[in-house]
């Protein structure tokens, strides 16, 4: 007799295996070189450790935001432009933006106007990777590797 399998653990399966398609497209040097031109201009309290924590954290939160991109990239498909499909995740990519201003906070004593360019350079952080992954699964997509 077969076994009865969830809706929900199947759609999690095939979400995960689309993930890990979709992140072979990531190139990682790029993404250090990314962290690196975007955030250059911070002064880290702490030595070396601060200093990877912060590139870890960077570089998590631009893989989940490369990921989201990917996710709804499937309303390209639709007829949706990117700044139509950007809007319809916004709320997503505020709290992917907030998550890595309120880390570099953490690290930094940056104060005043240096906290708004700050927060500027997270959200265009963490935009540049969203829309890489958009574009990628896009391109997954028209070429039905997806």
């Amino acid at each position: 007799m077969n076994d009865l399998i969830s809706l929900a653990s199947k759609r999690r399966e095939r979400q995960i295996k689309y993930e890990r398609k979709l992140l072979r497209e990531l190139p990682v040097q790029a993404l250090k070189k990314s962290i690196q031109s975007h955030f250059n201009f911070i002064r880290l309290n702490g030595g070396a450790w601060i200093q990877r924590s912060a590139e870890e954290g960077c570089g998590d939160l631009a893989i989940e935001s490369f990921l989201l991109g990917g996710h709804y990239s499937r309303f390209g498909l639709y007829g949706e432009t990117i700044e139509q499909t950007k809007k319809r995740c916004a709320k997503e990519l505020k709290e992917l933006t907030d998550t890595l201003y309120n880390d570099w906070q953490l690290w930094t004593d940056e104060t005043g106007t240096m906290q708004e360019s700050l927060y500027y350079t997270c959200e265009q952080f963490i935009d540049y990777w969203w829309t890489e992954g958009f574009k990628k699964a896009e391109k997954r997509r028209k070429l039905r590797l997806h």
